[in-house]
């Protein structure tokens, strides 16, 4: 019996032992002309326990594809796994990191590249968030931001949420973050254990959902921010959330609400009624049950066999 517990248990830590250990990839996209140069950075490589980080590239229409790895030491690079583009790739060690170069783009570039490495001591890879490279004359455009309430009142659950809308931006990727800020203070990163976000993404518009457990220390402002290729946009507007009231004992406090139609109540005459007729229903259903019993047993029975017989 405790060996499932131990199997969930052993599974959550891995997967916070991955968090803690994942790769950073700064930049959400690159946007890139035919002829152009790229590079894709691939910082925190301290963390991998091996002497190698490899680059990956993701099509739309193909799985991950081995491009080539690098010594994160010596830089030496290793690239014999038969990548059709291979000889277009190359790679460089940085400070904490790693580089994927290419010196001219060309549209069959157009992919996302993700960069990975081993963690021996829990025994799997890591990877970065990736990078998607747009091969297109489009101009880069940074996303319209605007924060609304998500709900107009107060859950019952002592909850609010806040929607963050980003759009008509190119590229279309983007990443959302929340901040907030208490009267004068200065701005802070939101505790994510305070709250539960929701990404939703459609063609041309991207939202984040923010469902914040109330305060109970005072009145927050809260600001969503959306990292861009073209940089990070901050919302226009702010958007205030008071501190959830506690409930009274006094008897006199009432809640404002829209008024509805009373319920009637029933009267005790009425009640009784209602208890007869209830009654008389179920005499009236044992009766007939009891009569369709008897027709059945009598039928069953056939005639008598007690006859007289002439000579």
């Amino acid at each position: 019996m405790l060996l499932l517990p131990a199997a969930a248990l052993c599974c959550l830590c891995s997967g916070l032992v991955a968090m803690a250990a994942q790769l950073i990839q700064d930049d959400l996209t690159l946007t890139r002309r035919v002829g152009e140069s790229a590079s894709f950075s691939c910082r925190q490589t301290d963390k991998c326990s091996d002497s190698f980080v490899f680059w990956h590239q993701k099509t739309e229409s193909e799985t991950f594809r081995l491009i080539l790895n690098i010594h994160r030491r010596n830089g030496k690079i290793d690239s014999s796994y038969n990548h059709p583009q291979k000889n277009d790739f190359s790679a460089v060690t940085k400070q904490n990191g790693v580089e994927l170069k290419l010196e001219k783009v060309k549209l069959q570039h157009s992919a996302s590249y993700y960069c990975s490495c081993y963690i021996s001591g829990y025994r799997f890879y890591t990877f970065g968030s990736g990078t998607k490279l747009y091969v297109t004359d489009e101009q880069v455009v940074k996303p319209m931001v605007s924060v609304y309430p998500a709900a107009s009142t107060v859950h019952l659950e002592g909850k609010s949420s806040l929607l963050c809308l980003a759009s008509a931006m190119f590229p279309p990727l983007v990443r959302f973050s929340w901040k907030r800020q208490k009267e004068d203070e200065r701005l802070e990163d939101v505790d994510p254990a305070e709250g539960e976000q929701l990404e939703i993404r459609e063609p041309g518009r991207s939202a984040s959902i923010w469902l914040i457990h109330q305060q109970q220390d005072g009145t927050y402002k809260y600001s969503c921010y959306v990292q861009h290729e073209g940089g990070t946009v901050e919302a226009q507007t702010q958007q205030e959330l008071p501190e959830l009231q506690q409930p009274t004992d006094s008897p006199t406090t009432s809640v404002p609400c829209e008024k509805k139609p009373a319920a009637s109540v029933p009267s005790e005459s009425q009640v009784k009624l209602l208890c007869l007729l209830s009654t008389v229903l179920i005499v009236k259903s044992l009766v007939f049950c009891c009569g369709i019993s008897l027709m059945m047993i009598l039928t069953n029975k056939g005639p008598s066999t007690n006859c007289t017989h002439a000579d």
